[in-house]
């Protein structure tokens, strides 16, 4: 039986899933994909990244990643708006619920992208690509965004074929389609490619995906190792990994935060890491599992980045040991230059709630462990805004916790709802 994998992506998914709310939900009557208008981060934080960007602004050249200010620059009438990633997991949450109906092997990739094997489903909802585009209308009537579906024979061409014209279309790409529609396509589309690669392939005349293709394996492999291999066969369609509906254990929990100010102080850098522990360590705690490396990352005002790590004393998903840990780590590695950005990582995760104790360790570990639990479901009942150290009380006289979130790092301000009274909803 041939396999039969699609791959579902949300076209410009911040941007849509921020447009629909608006219009069937605040009574908006501007539709956000059809002007110049990007989703973009707190400038004032330094966060001030377009995250997704509507079709109009493409033609100004704003693009995902680019700053707010260069975008800006490119187009001032831009519409921005703040992420809601609250609004955004939800919609992501109804897109997967409809997937599911279809196949009870639907692997989710992103927040806005999804795998699904419908090998074997032709009985029920007839030849693949009709299928296809009965999914996409669903979820164009029914949650009021489009989807772009590739459909193929693997996830590599079914991830491939999604990317081709957009928006609300429904692309093949069988194996035997490969030779007319994939390699012709500029080798930087090619999935795992990126700009490192790109240019080195360049350097060695290959262009386009064919020319990859018809490339010796063996000179490919010299040059890229082992991603080589992987790269030369995707050129050929080769991809033989499985829909995996439950996604792989995390091998290491990282948290990082870039600051709204440049930190020149000790006591004010482990205060961010304060914020990143609190957040890092109720992730391991809800996974019910424990690090047993811990590293700090950090990149300075000039952007120059630099790490050090450090094998915590028994593994562990305590806050207090996390952030002392995290502290003493960055202290040996700070060269003393202003830092704009932080982050902690942990490797080495075991599962397992129980801790082994060291002959002459004196820790009063049970009780730390017990705090944490208090204090988790605490904020899980009535919000992380709940509980919160005294370090991080905005006072006049607290300086730099006055611009510090107490769980602090990745989206965790962000999740909490947007606050639409503030803004003016067209």
């Amino acid at each position: 039986m041939r396999r039969v994998i699609f791959h579902i992506d949300v076209n410009s998914a911040f941007l849509s899933w921020e447009a629909v709310y608006r219009l069937k939900h605040l009574s908006g009557n501007l539709d956000l994909r059809l002007v110049p208008s990007a989703v973009g981060g707190d400038v004032t934080m330094r966060h001030g990244i377009i995250l997704a960007k509507s079709i109009p602004a493409k033609k100004y050249g704003i693009h995902t990643g680019q700053s707010v200010t260069e975008a800006l620059q490119k187009c001032p009438g831009l519409l921005l708006v703040p992420p809601n990633y609250n609004l955004y997991q939800r919609s992501s949450d109804a897109f997967i619920r409809i997937l599911k109906e279809y196949s009870p092997t639907v692997e989710q990739y992103s927040i806005d992208e999804a795998y699904m094997d419908m090998t074997g489903m032709e009985a029920l909802f007839g030849e693949p690509r009709k299928a296809a585009l009965e999914i996409g209308k669903r979820i164009r009537e029914e949650l009021g965004f489009t989807v772009n579906i590739g459909v193929a024979d693997n996830k590599v061409l079914a991830k491939m074929a999604s990317d081709f014209k957009k928006p609300d279309r429904v692309h093949t790409l069988w194996t035997g389609e490969i030779r007319e529609k994939l390699w012709p396509l500029p080798v930087s589309d090619l999935f795992f490619v990126g700009r490192a690669t790109f240019r080195k392939l360049g350097q060695l005349g290959i262009k386009t995906i064919g020319d990859l293709a018809g490339t010796d394996p063996g000179l490919i492999k010299s040059h890229f190792g082992k991603m080589g291999e992987v790269i030369w066969g995707f050129a050929h369609g080769l991809d033989f990994s499985a829909v995996e509906p439950v996604p792989p254990p995390n091998k290491g929990y990282g948290n990082s935060t870039t600051i709204a100010f440049d930190v020149t102080e000790r006591e004010h850098a482990h205060l961010v890491l304060l914020s990143l522990a609190e957040t890092l360590a109720a992730r391991l705690r809800s996974d019910k599992v424990r690090a047993g490396v811990l590293s700090v990352g950090i990149k300075d005002w000039d952007f120059h980045y630099y790490s050090h790590q450090a094998p915590l004393s028994s593994p562990t998903n305590i806050t207090e040991e996390i952030f002392k840990t995290a502290c003493r780590v960055f202290d040996e590695a700070w060269d003393e230059l202003p830092v704009r950005h932080l982050g902690i990582h942990t490797s080495q995760i075991t599962k397992g709630s129980e801790r082994q104790l060291g002959l002459f360790d004196t820790g009063d570990y049970e009780r730390l462990e017990r705090l944490d639990r208090t204090v988790d479901e605490i904020r899980k009942r009535f919000g992380n805004d709940s509980i919160i150290r005294a370090s991080f009380l905005k006072t006049p006289q607290n300086g730099p916790a006055r611009c510090l979130d107490h769980m602090g790092g990745g989206i965790s301000r962000e999740k909490r709802t947007v606050d639409y009274s503030r803004q003016t909803i067209l």
